[in-house]
């Protein structure tokens, strides 16, 4: 069974109405992303930071899965798929993939400020005083600028057990992500997708310049069917 591996990003769940990460002014829903997402800007103040992901958390338990993450978990059917995403919301997961993989964290997930690695399920907010069994403060399970992204080297791994890869949402030109395409078997086919792509055409990789709700449906019925 072919191994397809997908790369997605925020241009993915925008389709569902989630803001993506970095607008053009380099804010955040009109925050300074330093601020929210890095640790000095939690050492500063817990209280800003704790708020921010907690209206990130009410908005996105508001939206729901769009056609793109629906259509990729009917490549199931035939191949074996994982998914390995940039976003921190449960959008693929919601929609029926079994396989995803979280570069940067979960939103739906707290974590101990004492031990990394004592990681709980979250989907109220998340607040002063919310406690770890170690008596630590809960932080949100997001990786932030300056912090090591654990589960890289599994995405590694993942990448470099493609047959196929599929790029959606995502420019992949943010390090580390950008960095798994190093690990590529460059004989395999790549398929981009993107309104407005910004990559260089190569042997191997088929562009297709639509939005993730366009495009990854046509791709999907093609990989069906081929």
């Amino acid at each position: 069974m072919q191994h397809i591996v997908i790369l997605s990003g925020a241009g993915i769940s925008a389709e569902s109405g989630l803001k993506t990460f970095r607008d053009s002014d380099g804010l955040w829903e009109g925050y300074d992303i330093m601020e929210v997402a890095s640790p000095d800007g939690w050492d500063r103040n817990k209280e800003k930071v704790l708020d921010f992901y907690n209206q990130r958390r009410k908005q996105l338990l508001q939206v729901s899965p769009n056609m793109a993450h629906k259509a990729l978990v009917k490549l199931e059917n035939k191949y074996k798929v994982s998914i390995v995403t940039q976003n921190i919301d449960d959008l693929h997961e919601r929609a029926g993939s079994s396989r995803v993989i979280h570069l940067h964290g979960e939103l739906l997930k707290a974590r101990s400020t004492f031990d990394e690695d004592l990681v709980l399920d979250w989907k109220t907010d998340l607040k002063l005083g919310d406690f770890c069994e170690h008596n630590h403060q809960l932080r949100p399970h997001v990786v932030w600028f300056g912090e090591a992204v654990p589960m890289f080297q599994k995405a590694v791994e993942i990448v470099k057990d493609a047959d196929i890869l599929i790029i959606v949402g995502t420019s992949m030109q943010v390090y580390p992500a950008a960095a798994l395409l190093d690990y590529l078997n460059h004989t395999i086919p790549v398929y981009f997708i993107d309104p407005r792509p910004n990559i260089s055409s190569a042997r191997n990789l088929t562009i297709i310049s639509e939005n993730a709700t366009i495009g990854v449906v046509q791709l999907v019925e093609s990989l069906m069917t081929s």
